[in-house]
Parts: structure tokens; sequence; C-alpha cells
């Protein structure tokens, strides 16, 4: 079972679960997208198989989550809940592990913004980046993302409306070998795949692998 914490935020507190491995060799923290929170099967299915792998996984919500409101906060506010989970989470959970940071659309792109105002991490995995809104290209959301250094996994679906494959392709190419793209053939935003029989919470548990083999590649060799 996970555990439920409060993780506090300016003068108030944050909900979150937590996931320990047994043995970790790593903590990633998972930020949900902007339509559902830390306990959508999907996060379940993806954060607690994890721990299995020797990742410890903590999921947090955003304030506007645990407040039952429909739209997200703005970017200034969720980036600053990134960065105050993240120092939470090194001093009182992370017992000088690596923490990783991984969120579903925009939860991972809160957390590319907060790398990019400073926030230290070993890699960053997107969980369905949302390049652009549907069917609106020519308004791309990946300024921000060429000057970092920080290595990146891109997991994405192909028929995912938020981010049409070859521009994807363009810009993981421009961040050259600080970014990996890995396709889910046929997969929706949500990685739901017409007639796979997954269920949702399997739609986020086949990404522990990648997600593993990427930190593993960042990971240092003994």
């Amino acid at each position: 079972m996970s555990e439920e914490l409060r993780i506090p935020f300016d003068s108030e507190t944050v909900s979150a679960l937590w996931d320990p491995a047994a043995d970790p060799k790593a903590l990633l923290i998972v930020a949900h997208g902007s339509g559902a929170g830390k306990d959508h099967p999907f996060m379940s299915g993806f954060a607690t198989v994890l721990p299995g792998l020797g990742i410890s996984t903590l999921r947090f919500n955003f304030p506007y989550m645990d407040a039952g409101k429909k739209f997200p906060d703005r970017a200034p506010r969720a980036v600053e809940v990134w960065k105050q989970v993240r120092e939470w989470v090194a001093e009182n959970l992370a017992a000088g592990l690596p923490v990783f940071a991984a969120g579903k659309s925009f939860g991972g792109r809160m957390a590319s913004a907060a790398v990019a105002e400073g926030m230290q991490t070993p890699g960053l995995v997107f969980l369905g980046y949302p390049l652009h809104a549907p069917k609106k290209t020519e308004k791309l959301r990946d300024e921000h993302l060429y000057g970092l250094d920080t290595p990146m996994l891109f997991l994405q679906g192909t028929k995912d409306p938020f981010a049409t494959p070859q521009l994807l392709e363009d810009v993981v190419g421009k961040l050259r070998a600080r970014a990996i793209l890995h396709w889910i053939e046929g997969g929706d935003h949500s990685f739901k795949t017409a007639y796979s029989g997954r269920t949702v919470e399997q739609d986020g548990a086949q990404l522990a692998e990648p997600v593993l083999r990427f930190i593993d590649s960042i990971l240092p060799t003994h």
C-alpha cells in the first residue's frame, strides 16, 4: 500500500503518495497531468511497478487538484510546487539517492520549466509531452527545452494529438544526444492503444521498463 504524505508548500501542504523500493538505486518524483491527479489508475500503475525495479517513487498533487479545481495552477505556481517538493524529498526521503523528475503531460512540462529555473535532477522523464494543443501545431511549447543540459526521455504515443510525431522528432533532433524518444505505437495521450486489452493501470505500468533503462543509463556504474 502506498503511504500517504503531506508535503509543505508555502503556508499550506500538497498531498502525496510514497512507494519506496526495498533496496533503491534512485528516487523518481512523478507529477500528474492537468485533468487527473496522483490517484488516477494510470499514475498508480506506473508508480507502483517501479519500486519492484529498484526505483522508489513519490507522486504528488498540485494545489488545484487537492482543492478540487478544474483548471491547473498557473505555470509560476506549479513550477514553485515542483521546486519545493524536490527540496523536501531530498531532505526527507532521498537519503542521498539521485532524485529524477517525471510527469504526465502538464506535470512533465512543469518539471522541465523548474529545471530551466535551476531545479536539480540527473534526468527528466516525460510521460506524454504536450508539445502543442490539439490541432494547434503553430504554437509549440519547446523553447525552454533547448537551454537544458539535463538528459531527457520522451515517452510518447504515435497517435497523441498533443504531439505530432514529425514535430516531436524535430524537437528531439535539436536536443541531440541529451534526449531519447521512445514511441508507443498507436498510443494516444494516455498511452491507450486500440484493441490492446490493457487496463488503464497496465497502460501506465508498461512505461516502467523504458524509464528504468533511461535511469540505468545515467546512474554511475560500479
